[in-house]
């Protein structure tokens, strides 16, 4: 056989891919060697070529995120927004195939692997040909993966139908494989994109509603439209306290700081506030921590909940604005409600009187802080079943908007 050079010839390399031919392409990463995707036996004759195992299934290389709803089923909303993030790019998002996709594409598996190379002669020939290409990288089994045509001409001269010599790849290390065909969604490869970046990228893609009002406003009911709508709830003053039972960072950081204010296992923090409110630059360095401890188990909570599907989550907190917690949200939600509901409510739920019941509000923030300071602001003003409907219609907008 003769391996022809298309550089300059993407249609001959599109008849042969059509006809069956193996063709190494080039991509920001590295070398790939080319067959159709749903020519069986092109697909076969990858595996030959290279030696590779016929158990290690094959990644399909698509021109953009439609090839998803062609070509997968069950498709997560998280790997259209990937796709959006990273395509063109080095992310390989592996998926549930559809019956379509040849079995010995996916190994006998259930899941195909797909990546929208960044390279301008690859995207040029996927734009020629009307169906995806299984291409490994472009090299025997166990042998270095090529980032130039010489290197290629070097492994399969005369093995091949032919080459594109796209130049030397830019980025010389393979796709990120991250499996969103399951959850908790899984790295099974850091490549070009790292671990750390994809796990970032995973919560910005998250719609995260920063929700906070006044004790007695009604964000209880507020949250359980949150959770009726299958949005995980982070409710900071629970993490605070928690963390402050627990060994860890943020405990460990206030020990060193105010030595002897915590009892082991408690989160009495009686002790530490004799020291901190009367003394407003030892409330800053407390606040700094707590603040630290808490942002970073919430992103954790967030990561969590996303890898394994969650797309929605609220944040609950009090000091949603002044601890800064808002810069981690999409948006933000003021819940407010009439002052005489409110002192009502907290009569009947705390078991208090009337003074102390306004004293409590009065010690906090007025509706118009929320009014000014959040995007949306929910006001209580009726049943607690119209609360629920006014507040789970705003959510499912603020989703929709963000998807």
């Amino acid at each position: 056989m003769k391996t022809q050079d298309y550089t300059d010839d993407l249609d001959g390399a599109a008849r042969a891919l059509q006809s069956g031919g193996l063709v190494a392409v080039p991509t920001e990463t590295v070398y790939g060697l080319a067959a159709c995707g749903f020519d069986e036996k092109a697909v076969a004759e990858v595996y030959e070529v290279k030696g590779r195992p016929e158990k290690k299934p094959l990644s399909l290389m698509v021109s953009g995120r439609d090839a998803m709803d062609a070509l997968c089923e069950d498709v997560p909303p998280m790997a259209k927004k990937l796709a959006d993030v990273y395509w063109p790019g080095p992310l390989t998002i592996v998926l549930k195939a559809k019956p379509s996709v040849p079995d010995i594409v996916r190994a006998g598996g259930a899941t195909v692997g797909l990546r929208c190379p960044d390279h301008p002669q690859l995207r040029a020939l996927l734009d020629k040909v009307d169906f995806p290409l299984a291409a490994p990288s472009a090299n025997p089994s166990g042998a270095k993966s090529p980032v130039t045509a010489e290197e290629v001409w070097g492994y399969f001269d005369g093995k091949i139908d032919g080459i594109i010599d796209g130049g030397k790849c830019t980025l010389g290390k393979e796709s990120t494989l991250i499996d969103l065909s399951r959850t908790p969604y899984t790295v099974l490869r850091e490549g070009a994109v790292s671990i750390l970046e994809l796990n970032m990228m995973l919560v910005a893609n998250m719609t995260v509603i920063g929700i906070t009002g006044g004790t007695g406003c009604g964000k209880t009911t507020a949250l359980d439209a949150v959770r009726e709508l299958g949005g995980l709830v982070i409710d900071c003053d629970e993490v605070y306290h928690r963390l402050l039972r627990a060994p860890g960072k943020m405990r460990d950081a206030i020990e060193a700081r105010f030595p002897g204010t915590l009892t082991p296992g408690s989160d009495d923090t009686k002790a530490l506030g004799e020291i901190v409110f009367n003394d407003p630059e030892a409330l800053a360095e407390l606040n700094a921590i707590t603040n630290q401890g808490v942002g970073d188990e919430m992103n954790r909570m967030l990561l969590a909940g996303v890898r394994n599907g969650v797309m929605f989550a609220a944040i609950d907190a009090i000091s949603l604005i002044e601890g800064g917690v808002g810069a981690m949200c999409t948006t933000t939600v003021g819940v407010t409600a009439p002052r005489e509901v409110r002192v009502q409510r907290l009569m009947q739920r705390d078991g208090v009187d009337r003074k102390y019941a306004e004293l409590r509000i009065d010690a906090q923030k007025p509706d118009s802080f929320f009014e000014e300071n959040c995007e949306h602001v929910l006001c209580n003003d009726g049943t607690r079943e119209a609360f629920h409907d006014k507040s789970k219609q705003l959510f499912e907008d603020i989703i929709r908007r963000n998807s």
